[in-house]
């Protein structure tokens, strides 16, 4: 049975975006990872609720690949790129790309994404931009760049008479 096929309607009926699913084996279990987002954020009530959902149709229609744990959660700072609409939404952000081949002699790309037309992407690495069609990405994923995100906000302000 096809996990996602199974949660997809239930994500989007909540509003929701269904952002990734993956069955993984970590430490000798099988876990059902679902990754769920909204544009406005999503916080721990909402999660919970699509979680309680997304268990009661997979126990509804027969989902059993054996003993597993079902895991619902936001996708972080961090976001995986799927689709070109994922790479759409995040047009000017920080990027790292995994490719299956070498694109100009690495597989992997890290810089500012300029540019997700319907074919391909383009990103500003520091050794200039790189073309990648979706065909060639194996994976990719935002990446945070904590320099710039420090120098935005900021630090804790001293209080009159607090000795700081």
């Amino acid at each position: 049975m096809d996990a996602e096929g199974l949660v997809r309607p239930v994500v989007e009926s909540a509003g929701l975006e269904l952002v990734d699913v993956a069955m993984q084996r970590e430490q000798g279990r099988r876990t059902l990872r679902v990754i769920v987002d909204r544009e406005a954020g999503i916080d721990l009530e909402a999660v919970s609720e699509i979680s309680e959902r997304i268990s009661r149709r997979l126990d509804l229609e027969g989902f059993n690949p054996g003993p597993y744990s079902l895991e619902v959660s936001s996708p972080g700072l961090e976001r995986p790129l799927r689709e070109p609409r994922d790479f759409s939404r995040h047009v000017g952000e920080r990027v790292k790309v995994k490719t299956f081949r070498p694109v100009e002699g690495s597989k992997n790309l890290s810089g500012r994404l300029v540019e997700a037309g319907p074919d391909r992407v383009r990103i500003s690495t520091e050794a200039g931009e790189r073309a990648v069609s979706y065909g060639e990405i194996a994976s990719a994923r935002t990446m945070v760049d904590w320099n710039e995100e420090l120098a935005r906000k900021p630090g804790p302000r001293a209080r009159e008479g607090d000795g700081r």
